[in-house]
C-alpha cells in the first residue's frame, strides 16, 4: 500500500435506524435520518468522508417511482443500492438502535472485511 492510498480519506458509511421503529411516520423517519446525519460532520472532522445510505438509494428509488417510504419500489431498491455502497465503502460506523438493515451493513461490512466502528471517535484521525 502506497503512503498516498494509507493516507486517502476513509469512504465512512453510517448505519443506524432509519425506517426502524417508526411505523410509517414521515416525522419519526425524518428524525432517525437526523440523527444519522448529525454523525457526518464528525466523521468529515476526522479527516473522512461519511455517506448516508438514503442519500444514493432515495434519488434512484424516486426515479424508478416510489411515492413513500416502504412503498414496493422502496423496497425494491433500498438494499440493494446500500449492498453496491458498502462495496465501495472502507468502513461502517453503526450507530445504536435496532435496525434490520445496519445489521446486515455491518455483517456485509464485516464480508468484505471493513473497518466496523461504533464509535466516531474510532476512527483514525488523518493528517490534513
Amino acid at each position: 500500500m502506497s503512503a498516498q492510498t494509507q493516507n486517502r480519506p476513509l469512504l465512512v458509511l453510517i448505519a443506524g435506524p432509519y425506517m426502524s421503529g417508526t411505523d410509517g411516520d414521515p416525522a419519526r423517519i425524518a428524525a432517525n435520518r437526523a440523527e444519522l446525519e448529525r454523525h457526518a460532520l464528525p466523521i468529515y472532522e476526522r479527516g473522512h468522508l461519511p455517506l448516508i445510505g438514503e442519500w444514493m438509494a432515495l434519488p434512484i428509488i424516486h426515479s424508478a417511482g416510489g411515492k413513500e417510504h416502504g412503498d414496493e419500489v422502496f423496497q425494491a431498491y433500498q438494499y440493494p443500492v446500500a449492498h453496491r455502497l458498502i462495496e465501495r465503502c472502507d468502513a461502517v460506523l453503526r450507530l445504536p438502535g435496532a435496525s434490520r438493515g445496519a445489521d446486515m451493513d455491518v455483517a456485509r461490512a464485516q464480508e468484505l472485511g471493513l473497518k466496523v466502528v461504533y464509535d466516531v471517535n474510532e476512527l483514525p484521525l488523518r493528517a490534513a
